[in-house]
């Protein structure tokens, strides 16, 4: 009876307990690394590491800000003026400004009316998309030329119609500078002079 007794008040071994933690905390670790290595991966966790793709876009640049692409500024500022300054209201981000070289003359859609105008455009990034802007010039004023002539002349005369032409040359600006250089980047465009005849 004794040894009945004696089985009876030893605690039952469970088969592969401790297996079975061993085995349970294993895949908490390989699920886990797993998907840390995921987050580092997608550039959610981490810096940039080699093998990934780091966005190598413009930045955009706040007001204050040093931009690293922009060209050196001659010694005591431009004749009569100092430093730049930015103002304390407004957006956030800096302005650069590109003016075309040259006037804009196109016929309007279904018309024999022509346009002639003097254009600027404005970006909140790095100095790298004004660059692009001037290395890709011709073909940026071919796209917008382009644009000029498939806009009709009813669309020019009203300040709504100018105001959805600007969109159109912003977008195909951004085109051009996309499938040149794989990035936009112009925000905005001006019309300096603007004649219909």
């Amino acid at each position: 009876m004794s040894d009945k007794k004696e089985k009876e008040a030893k605690p039952k071994k469970k088969g592969g307990g401790m297996m079975l933690k061993v085995g349970a905390a294993g895949a908490l670790l390989v699920v886990g690394g797993g998907g840390a290595y995921g987050l580092v991966a997608a550039g959610i966790l981490g810096g940039a590491h080699s093998g990934e793709k780091e966005d190598k876009n413009p930045k955009l640049v706040r007001k204050g800000e040093v931009d690293p692409f922009a060209p050196a500024k001659k010694e005591g500022g431009e004749e009569g003026g100092g430093e730049e300054v930015d103002g304390k209201g407004g957006s956030a981000f800096r302005t650069a400004y590109f003016s075309f070289t040259e006037d804009f003359t196109s016929n309007l859609k279904g018309s024999d009316a022509l346009v002639q105008m003097s254009m600027a455009c404005s970006t909140h990034r790095d100095y790298r998309v004004i660059l692009w802007l001037h290395k890709h010039e011709l073909a940026v004023r071919s796209a917008l030329l382009t644009t000029l002539a498939e806009t009709p002349y009813e669309e020019v005369q009203s300040a709504e119609g100018k105001a959805k032409l600007q969109k159109q040359l912003v977008a195909a600006i951004n085109k051009v500078l996309t499938d040149a250089e794989g990035f936009g980047g112009v925000d905005a465009v001006y019309f300096k002079t603007f004649i219909v005849q």
